[in-house]
């Protein structure tokens, strides 16, 4: 049984949906991936708190929920930062798999907080609906529309070079993911228009309209955080080790492959079937290739456990132990 750790670090392309509060692992596989999020971080950041004081001053619920949607794409990052640091820690006896769930708590407590913020802006939208108030500094929100949607462009454009640049398809995603949310921003733009012209029903609708797609934003994300808190991946990186190892000569058969995520690194458990007749020394060269080649296709493998069976034992059933009495014990068996 081989468990090794990976050092390979490989530019892969992927698909990808961009969801608050997990961070694709094709970004984070380079240094040059963290950089772009943490002054993508920044940038939106930056154009949030402006939006803020023009909130304050200016009362106006559709900016209140734009804000809100730039503020979750900036706290992307906070995961990654979290979970980095802790990556520092080295695996001990009670935490021998480290700490990469980390970020993925990180990742609940920033699903949960846009998921109040957007209640809250949602109940903002609809009192303003039903009980009409003037809006002060319509040009102001006018500007702060403008500058989220600057801001928001500005990512886009960095995201979307760096992505290219490192080969990570998840980061051109985002990047393009930004500049929809750009478009949102323009929105707002709409909604000060409509007041000013003398319909103030206006800034309430498009602050509703915003809420929803913080919703669906909040829904999404909270199925890819749980999916991971209950050891669920994608069926494709199923699909992929069995392709990537079918074709290594030795190998009779494929029994069983169990793969979890850490944080944002992948684990991999492998039963592998090989002729009876093969020596240990044989075995573990097969194994060793298997580890390679994986090594070599999922980039943010990080662990492969692999075990390797004779053809006349393979699968779990020859690994389980029979109903046996010993000690004094009642029947029993381990399965």
């Amino acid at each position: 049984m081989l468990d090794h750790k990976n050092s390979h670090e490989h530019d892969h392309d992927d698909n990808h949906r961009h969801t608050h509060g997990v961070i694709d692992p094709s970004i984070v596989i380079t240094q040059r991936g963290i950089w772009a999020v943490k002054w993508s971080f920044f940038g939106l950041l930056a154009t949030a708190l402006f939006q803020v004081a023009v909130v304050l001053v200016s009362g106006s619920v559709a900016l209140l929920a734009d804000t809100i949607h730039n503020i979750g794409d900036a706290t992307t990052a906070i995961p990654l930062w979290i979970a980095f640091r802790f990556a520092r820690r080295k695996p001990n006896k009670q935490f021998t798999y480290g700490y990469g769930r980390v970020e993925d708590l990180a990742g609940i407590i920033v699903v949960l907080t846009i998921l109040f913020s957007a209640v809250v802006a949602g109940y903002q939208s609809i009192e303003r609906l039903i009980h009409p108030k003037p809006l002060d500094y319509i040009w102001a929100v006018a500007v702060a529309s403008v500058i989220g949607f600057l801001g928001n462009e500005a990512v886009a454009k960095f995201r979307i070079k760096v992505g290219k640049e490192i080969g990570s398809a998840a980061l051109v995603a985002d990047g393009y993911h930004a500049r929809v949310d750009g478009l949102t921003s323009l929105a707002v733009l709409f909604g000060a228009i409509g007041v000013w012209l003398g319909y103030p029903i206006a800034d309430p609708i498009i602050g509703i309209l915003i809420t929803i797609a913080i919703i669906r934003i909040v829904w999404e994300s909270g199925k890819a955080v749980f999916t991971r808190l209950l050891d669920g991946v994608d069926p494709k990186v199923i699909d992929e080790i069995r392709h990537t190892i079918n074709h290594i000569q030795g190998i009779c058969d494929i029994t069983e492959v169990r793969v979890r995520w850490l944080g944002h690194r992948l684990h991999a458990e492998i039963n592998l079937t090989v002729n009876s007749e093969l020596s240990v020394d044989q075995g573990h060269e097969i194994a060793k290739d298997v580890r390679h080649q994986l090594l070599h296709h999922l980039q943010y493998l990080s662990n492969a456990t692999i075990h390797v069976d004779p053809v006349n034992a393979s699968g779990e059933e020859y690994h389980s132990i029979a109903e046996h009495i010993h000690d004094n014990l009642p029947a029993h068996a381990h399965r």
